[in-house]
C-alpha cells in the first residue's frame, strides 16, 4: 500500500485526504494469463499498476489484436465500460504475474464527491486518457508505420523493455515481420 500512498503524495495529496484516497484502493494480485477485464462484462474498477504487464486486446476472426499494454506505474482501465457502465468491448489480461491497486466505481464516486483535490485529479486522468486515445487514433490514420515506431521510441522508449514484440507490432498496427524490418533499418 505504500506505493499508492507515495503516488498520491507526489500528486500533492496530504493529511486526511491522502489517507482516505490511499485507503480506497485495494491491491489485487493476478496470475499470468488471468483476465482483469472480460469482453462483454461491465468493468467496475480502474487501477494503478503496481507490478506486471497487462495486455488490452480484442479477438477478431479468431486472432488476438493487442491495442494497448499497461506497465508498472501506469493506470489501467477499460475506460468506455467503466465510465458508461456498458459491457466492455475489450479484454485486459495479465501477460505476467502482477498486482494492481484497484478502486471500485462506488469508492471513486465517493472520493470525487468528498475530496475536492481527488475530483480534479480524476478529471485530469480522464482528460489525459481521452487525449491519448485520440492521439493514437490520429497516428494510426496519418503516420506511416516507420513514423509511429519512431514516435514510440522518442516518447515511450521504456515500453520496449516491457512489451513482447508481437504485442508492440499490434499496437503500431503492423505485423511482427514488418516491425522487425523497421527495427533493422534503424540499426
Amino acid at each position: 500500500m505504500e506505493k499508492i500512498h507515495r503516488y498520491f503524495a507526489a500528486m500533492g495529496f496530504t493529511g486526511d485526504a491522502l489517507q482516505e484516497v490511499a485507503d480506497s484502493f485495494q491491491l489485487q494480485l493476478f496470475k499470468k494469463n488471468e483476465l482483469v477485464v472480460t469482453e462483454g462484462k461491465t468493468s467496475r474498477y480502474i487501477g494503478f499498476v503496481d507490478s506486471g504487464i497487462f495486455q488490452y486486446y480484442v479477438v477478431k476472426d479468431g486472432i488476438e489484436i493487442t491495442s494497448y499494454v499497461s506497465v508498472p506505474d501506469t493506470w489501467l482501465a477499460s475506460v468506455m465500460s467503466f465510465v458508461s457502465g456498458k459491457p466492455s468491448l475489450e479484454n485486459i489480461r495479465a501477460l505476467t504475474e502482477g498486482g494492481i491497486f484497484m478502486i471500485s466505481k462506488e469508492n471513486l464516486r465517493r472520493l470525487v464527491n468528498t475530496v475536492p483535490p481527488f475530483k480534479e485529479f480524476y478529471i485530469a486522468l480522464l482528460e489525459q486518457s481521452i487525449c491519448g486515445i485520440d492521439e493514437s487514433r490520429h497516428d494510426l490514420i496519418v503516420l506511416t508505420a516507420d513514423e509511429r515506431y519512431a514516435k514510440l521510441l522518442a516518447k515511450q522508449p521504456h515500453l520496449l523493455q516491457y512489451i513482447p514484440l508481437q504485442h508492440l507490432a499490434a499496437m503500431l498496427g503492423i505485423t511482427p515481420r514488418h516491425l522487425s524490418r523497421i527495427r533493422n533499418n534503424i540499426r
